[in-house]
C-alpha cells in the first residue's frame, strides 16, 4: 500500500513538474496553469450561476441564453436522445451523465442521473438502432438502450479494443454515420513527432458492429470534433495546431476529410507550410498534404462541430455549423473561449462570434467543448471548465413550455410541378418509396415512442420539392439518409399519396 501511494505521489508531481515549468519560464500565466491541470487532471475550474450568464456572455441579436445545467464538472461531449433527453460525457469522471428533457417547463433538466459508471476516460457518444455507443480512451463499447424507459440492458459490449491512449490527444470521438458505419478520431501522442502507431492522427471506419475498419484519411493532429454537413454529407472536422512556434502560428484548422487523403500533420501546418522541426515529409513522392477549407485563429483549440438546422433562424444560417472554441493555453494574451457560427457562402466559409465573454481581460470563465442541437431547435453548449451547459435559443422558440415544442405545420406547396412528374409512374415510386420508408425505420420516429412526429395531412402543407428538400437537409433529429435523387423522388411520391399508404401519415 506505501508503495502504490508512494508511485501516485510520483505521478502527481510529475504530472504537475510540466506546467509548472511552463509557468516558471514565463510561457504561461497562473489563469494557463490552472487551465493545464483542469485539461491533465480534471481539477475544477471557476464555478457559474444564471447572473453570471445573463450579465457577461453573448450571443447575436435574436437569439437568447440560458444556463441549463450547472454543477457538471468536466462536462465535455453531448448527444440527444430520441426521447429527447441529453447525455454528457465527463472523461475525468469516467461516467455518461443523463439530463432528463425539461418536460415541467422550468429552464432546467427535470433531472441529473448517471447512466454509466466506471469508465475509463470516455468522450465520444452516439446512439443508434437501439444502441448506446460509448469510446473510452482504449476502446469503442455499445450496450442496448432504451430511450424511453432511460435505461441501458446489460454489459458493454467491446467493439474495438486494443486502442493506445498514451501520450497526448487519448481522448477517442465517435459517430455513426448516414451510412450507418461507425466513425473514429484520435490524436496525435504528441505536439510534434512521427507516430508508432498508425491509427494516431486519423479518421477511420468501421462496421457498425467494429469489424473491417479502415484508415479514412491521417495527417490529423487533433480532430476532437467531425460531422457530415447535410447538403451534401461531406465530413468536416476541426483540427487543432501544433504549439510552441509563437502566438500566431500556425492557425487550427477545418477540414473537409476525404478518402486517402493527408493532412499535413507533423510536416506542414496550416496551408501547407514545411514545419520548422520535421524536415522534409519522406512520402513526399508518394503524397501531397490537403489545406484545410478554413483557418481558425492560432491555438483558439476547436473541438466540438455540429451542423445546425436554421430553418427558423435567419437565412445565413441555412448552411451552417456550430464550433466550440475551447481557448488557448499558452499564448501570451489569452484567445479562443466561444463558440464561432461557421457559414457556407457564394464567396467562401466566414466564421462568425456566436457565444462570448468567457474571456473578461484575461480571467477565463469558461472553456466552450461540444454544440448540439436538441429536438426543440434550441443549441446546447457544454463547458468543461464551469462545469455548465447552456441553451441558445432562437426568439420566442419554447423555453421553459411544458413539453418539447412541436413544429407548427408550414404550408410549402410546389408554385409548378416538378418537371420529372411528367409521365412519372407515381404508383411505382409510391410503391418502392414505401420499401425506402421502412428499409430506413421512418416508422420509429414519426409513429412511435413519446413525440411521434406526425405526418398527417402532409400532402395539403408540403409538395414534392419541400419534402425533398427537407430529407436533403433535415430537421434535427432526423439523421441524413444516403438516399439518391431517385430514391428522394420515390419516397416523396410515398409520404404525398393520397390518402396515405400506411394510414397514420
Amino acid at each position: 500500500m506505501r508503495k502504490i501511494l508512494i508511485g501516485l505521489l510520483v505521478l502527481l508531481l510529475l504530472i504537475a513538474a510540466i506546467p509548472l515549468g511552463l509557468m516558471a519560464t514565463g510561457t504561461i500565466d497562473s489563469t494557463s496553469l490552472r487551465m493545464v491541470l483542469n485539461v491533465m487532471t480534471g481539477m475544477a475550474g471557476p464555478t457559474t450561476d444564471a447572473d453570471t450568464v445573463e450579465q457577461q456572455y453573448r450571443v447575436p441579436e435574436g437569439f437568447t441564453l440560458q444556463l441549463y445545467a450547472k454543477d457538471l464538472p468536466r462536462a465535455r461531449f453531448l448527444r440527444f436522445t430520441p426521447s429527447g433527453d441529453l447525455l454528457v460525457s465527463r472523461p475525468h469522471a469516467g461516467d455518461i451523465m443523463l439530463l432528463r428533457r425539461d418536460a415541467n417547463g422550468d429552464g432546467q433538466p427535470d433531472a441529473v442521473e448517471t447512466l454509466l459508471s466506471d469508465l475509463k476516460r470516455p468522450l465520444g457518444l452516439d446512439i443508434a438502432d437501439g444502441w448506446l455507443y460509448v469510446a473510452e480512451s482504449n476502446r469503442i463499447s455499445r450496450v442496448r438502450f432504451d430511450s424511453e424507459r432511460r435505461t441501458v440492458d446489460g454489459e458493454l459490449q467491446p467493439l474495438v479494443e486494443g486502442l493506445t491512449d498514451n501520450g497526448n490527444h487519448w481522448s477517442k470521438t465517435i459517430r455513426i454515420g448516414p451510412d450507418g458505419m461507425l466513425y473514429l478520431a484520435q490524436g496525435s501522442t504528441c505536439n510534434v513527432c512521427v507516430e508508432e502507431d498508425a491509427r494516431r492522427n486519423t479518421l477511420m471506419r468501421f462496421n457498425a458492429d467494429g469489424s473491417d475498419g479502415e484508415i479514412i484519411a491521417n495527417g490529423l493532429r487533433n480532430s476532437v470534433g467531425f460531422d457530415w454537413a447535410p447538403w451534401d454529407s461531406a465530413i468536416y472536422a476541426t483540427d487543432n495546431g501544433r504549439d510552441l512556434l509563437g502566438d500566431d502560428f500556425p492557425p487550427c484548422e477545418l477540414n473537409r476529410v476525404e478518402q486517402g487523403r493527408f493532412y499535413g500533420w507533423p510536416y506542414f501546418n496550416g496551408d501547407n507550410v514545411p514545419d520548422p522541426d520535421m524536415g522534409r515529409d519522406p512520402l513526399a513522392d508518394q503524397r501531397r498534404p490537403t489545406a484545410p477549407v478554413h483557418g481558425f485563429r492560432p491555438h483558439n483549440a476547436p473541438l466540438g462541430i455540429s451542423f445546425i438546422d436554421g430553418s427558423d433562424m435567419p437565412g445565413d444560417y441555412k448552411k451552417a455549423a456550430l464550433v466550440a472554441l475551447h481557448g488557448s493555453w499558452n499564448r501570451s494574451e489569452p484567445d479562443g473561449y466561444k463558440v464561432v457560427s461557421v457559414h457556407w457562402t457564394d464567396t467562401g466559409i466566414e466564421e462568425r462570434d456566436f457565444l462570448t465573454g468567457f474571456n473578461s481581460d484575461g480571467e477565463i470563465s469558461g472553456r466552450p467543448v461540444d454544440v448540439a442541437q436538441g429536438p426543440d431547435g434550441a443549441i446546447y453548449v457544454s463547458d468543461d471548465y464551469a462545469g455548465a451547459i447552456y441553451r441558445i435559443g432562437y426568439k420566442d422558440d419554447g423555453a421553459g413550455s411544458a413539453s418539447l415544442p412541436t413544429v407548427a405545420p408550414k404550408t410549402r406547396l410546389d408554385s409548378a410541378p416538378p418537371e420529372w412528374l411528367a409521365g412519372a409512374d407515381l404508383d411505382a415510386m409510391a410503391t418502392r418509396g414505401a420499401e425506402l420508408y421502412q428499409q430506413y425505420n421512418c416508422r420509429s420516429c414519426h409513429e412511435q415512442g413519446e413525440n411521434p412526429v406526425d405526418l398527417s395531412g402532409l400532402s395539403q402543407r408540403l409538395g414534392y420539392n419541400a419534402v425533398i428538400d427537407s430529407l436533403q437537409a433535415p430537421q434535427s433529429p432526423m439523421p441524413v439518409f444516403p438516399l439518391t435523387e431517385t430514391e428522394q423522388r420515390e419516397l416523396a411520391a410515398y409520404l404525398l399519396a393520397t390518402p396515405s399508404p400506411s394510414g397514420t401519415l
